[in-house]
């Protein structure tokens, strides 16, 4: 007998919070963009994801049929950062169907969203929990949610203990939040993922990149930027040499000291220290991780801001990269006393199960018709197939990985 599941997505609200912010910061500011952006797994599934073609396109029919309601769009008014007139843009919103196709080559499924960038942005992060979802719906079911139940429970034992055992600060408390959306297990799963967890470690789980479950759960919701702010402006009339510059300028105008951690690795944290000088290390809080070695990366960070006369301590890094909570724990012993840190972690608290995790990505590759490209302080997480605009980018920026 076959089973009949409800739709993967059950709210235009379950995005994560930095594609609102980012949303908002590039209709403000590029309305007229247009964008492509591409869906790639990374590594081998069990079965051709392929198969899952017609099931992807029921979903996004689901989703473009979907809008905000009068209580979200109140939430959203709530938040502080969030201004009346993105709000009313939302309120009117829905997505397209003619701006995103999914095909197949061989075994490997293909996903592309191409149109203006303010609305096929929007399509990420659904399109991945959605593959997510289906492609676990289609692996055997018994005992997996038992098991992510145990690790869930070492987890919160774990975090216990190792804090007991590292001796927390007061003044550097460890702090970490949920970033697991695009790749979790289930929406139930990760539901009663962060019940538990919220409810077990109040102290030191401080919310969820999930708008829907933050307001849901009254949970904080966390995010500022992703790497498409960032490329989006290698695309928007400035020179080159001058993106990452421009793209912190935009931020600051529109969130005037709100959002304040930036993202450094679009093309590499050596080149983004040379434009984060004293003006934007005053201006932002801080700073995420997001690629490369995060101690070595830290390091850099805290030398940078002795260099500029401002006090590491009164500053933050936060470390989302690949992070277990053994790592996440590691990093916080190396960093107290010296910076203040928090913790992304995502895959390890949203599809930690018997069954092997996808890696999928969906990421801007042009804007306004040229390429765009992210240089990571990670080998393997380029994305792009103009290897001109490579060559010229990492030539710009003195990259070498």
């Amino acid at each position: 007998m076959s089973v009949t599941h409800a739709p993967v997505v059950r709210s235009l609200l379950e995005n994560d919070l930095y594609k609102f912010t980012m949303w908002q910061a590039l209709l403000h500011s590029n309305p007229g963009a247009q964008a492509e952006y591409r869906f790639v797994c990374r590594n081998q599934p069990v079965f051709p994801l392929a198969e899952l073609r017609d099931d992807v396109e029921r979903e996004l029919d689901h989703l473009c049929s979907l809008h905000f309601t009068q209580d979200e769009l109140d939430y959203l008014s709530s938040l502080r950062f969030m201004k009346s007139d993105f709000v009313d843009y939302l309120s009117i919103f829905r997505f397209q169907r003619r701006f995103i196709e999914v095909r197949t080559q061989g075994d490997t499924l293909e996903i592309v969203a191409r149109g203006p960038l303010v609305h096929v942005m929007g399509f990420e992060i659904f399109v991945l929990y959605i593959v997510n979802e289906l492609y676990f719906r289609r692996l055997p079911q018994e005992g997996v949610t038992e098991v992510a139940r145990e690790r869930l429970a070492a987890k919160i034992a774990a975090l216990q203990s190792g804090l007991a055992e590292a001796g927390e600060d007061s003044a550097f408390p460890f702090g970490l939040f949920d970033f697991g959306l695009r790749r979790r297990y289930s929406g139930a799963w990760h539901e009663e993922m962060l019940r538990r967890f919220s409810e077990a470690a109040p102290q030191h789980f401080r919310g969820t990149s999930n708008v829907f479950l933050a307001k849901k759960l009254g949970l904080t919701p966390i995010g500022t930027m992703a790497h498409e702010y960032l490329q989006a402006y290698q695309a928007f009339g400035f020179r080159l040499r001058d993106f990452q510059k421009a793209a912190l300028e935009g931020w600051v105008q529109e969130y005037r000291g709100d959002l304040g951690v930036a993202l450094t690795d679009v093309v590499g944290m050596d080149a983004f220290l040379r434009d984060f000088d004293l003006y934007f290390a005053k201006l932002f809080d801080g700073l995420r991780h997001d690629s490369g070695d995060p101690v070595e990366w830290g390091d850099k960070a805290i030398a940078h801001y002795r260099t500029l006369r401002i006090d590491p301590t009164t500053k933050r890094l936060v470390f989302s990269d690949g992070l277990d909570l053994s790592r996440a724990l590691a990093l916080y012993r190396h960093f107290r006393g010296r910076i203040l840190t928090s913790f992304g972690i995502g895959t390890y608290l949203t599809n930690d199960t018997p069954h092997k995790p996808l890696n999928i990505v969906m990421k801007m590759v042009a804007c306004n018709g040229q390429p765009v490209a992210k240089l990571s302080d990670s080998p393997g997480k380029t994305l792009c197939d103009d290897e001109t605009f490579l060559a010229y980018l990492r030539q710009v920026f003195d990259h070498h990985i």
